[in-house]
């Protein structure tokens, strides 16, 4: 609806118009977006009672093993590393093939991880909570199986492969 009006000006006549249409319009005055609110409402409270059962049923600490193979950019790399991110990630790769081809997770340990100590225990974490680790790494290692691995992860420190123990 168009509404026109006459202003007297200083030397010219003005018409001015206006529209309606915003505040009469049938999806601002109980319209769909009045008729959807309680639709909607719903459907928001049960996406949030769903995540907090998902939280509450997590575990409170979980135990895994990981592979890390670094590169020239990691955070406390040992000085002998020479490797560029890309061959890094190429690593990474190449020993999950082998892990998905069924090759023991603990010799994958041995030929490729670059962690100090890893080889000893065979790249065991030991128990761990959340907010123990770099978050990347937590992530994907709180939403795996017992058994479980995961895909190539990248960290600050390189790339991960872990496999979820307990």
């Amino acid at each position: 609806m168009r509404l026109s009006a006459f202003v007297i000006a200083p030397f010219a006549w003005v018409t001015l118009t206006a529209c309606t249409t915003v505040t009469s319009g049938p999806t601002w005055v109980g319209g769909t977006l009045a008729a959807s609110a309680p639709e909607r409402t719903e459907r928001e409270e049960n996406a949030i009672k769903l995540r907090v059962a998902q939280i509450l049923n997590e575990p409170k600490q979980i135990r895994a093993k990981h592979i890390l193979i670094m590169h020239e950019e990691s955070e406390r790399k040992p000085g002998d590393i020479k490797r560029t991110r890309a061959e890094a990630k190429a690593l990474a790769e190449q020993a999950l093939a082998k892990i998905r081809g069924g090759a023991d997770f603990d010799a994958m340990v041995d030929e490729y991880s670059d962690e100090p100590g890893a080889k000893e225990r065979h790249g065991d974490l030991e128990r761990f909570g959340r907010r123990t680790m770099v978050k990347a790494f937590e992530d994907a290692a709180f939403r795996l199986k017992v058994g479980e691995v995961s895909d190539v992860v990248e960290t600050p420190f390189g790339f991960h492969i872990i496999k979820r123990t307990e």
